[in-house]
């Protein structure tokens, strides 16, 4: 009976310890990613993967950026192409999120939980925007951003050493240039 009581104690003894030392952390969540990709990869004597991994975290901290973007555009745009374009990144990076992360699983390759310092800074940037600078500001970032994932998916479905990676690289490179391509035509739409 005294186990019973010490057991709650205990749990936040053990909460708080977690809290605090997550608290003082100065490692993001996607260089904490990249840390125990490293370590695995070494672990496992595969460190010739290392720039897989690499680019599995880098393609899921994009794809969460297009998705939540995409979210905060739906409620913040006001021009029809942008709102389109906005639905258009949510299903699409969503679908592929959900692939890459288990495919990453199947691989041990550790994800980012949330978004990268400067991809927050993005959105709290583009979240503090007044609705009637926001359409071209984000078609502007999806442009510049889909022109820079295109060459990321590039570069992996042909120097990709893991072969089930590079063919989901490869696979969605025509994704993202359709992205890119529906963004150019957006630009127009938003121009003020």
């Amino acid at each position: 009976m005294k186990n019973l009581f010490y057991l709650p104690i205990a749990a936040m003894m053990i909460s708080a310890a977690v809290s605090c030392n997550s608290g003082t952390s100065s490692q993001s969540s996607t260089d904490a990613a990249i840390d125990s990709n490293e370590k695995e990869l070494k672990a496992k004597d595969s460190t010739e993967l290392s720039e897989d991994a690499k680019f599995a975290v880098a393609a899921a901290n994009g794809g969460m950026l297009e998705v939540e973007l995409g979210k905060l555009a739906k409620n913040k745009a006001i021009a029809p192409k942008a709102i389109a374009f906005a639905n258009m990144m949510v299903t699409d990076h969503t679908k592929a999120n959900t692939e890459l992360k288990a495919l990453a699983g199947t691989k041990f390759i550790t994800l980012p939980a949330i978004l990268d310092s400067k991809k927050q800074k993005d959105y709290d940037d583009m979240s503090k925007m007044k609705r009637e600078e926001f359409d071209k500001t984000y078609i502007d970032y999806m442009v510049k951003d889909h022109k820079e994932d295109i060459e990321l998916f590039k570069k992996e479905a042909q120097e990709g050493k893991d072969a089930e990676l590079k063919a989901f690289a490869a696979k969605h490179v025509p994704i993202l240039e359709h992205h890119l391509q529906m963004a150019q035509q957006a630009v127009d739409a938003v121009k003020k």
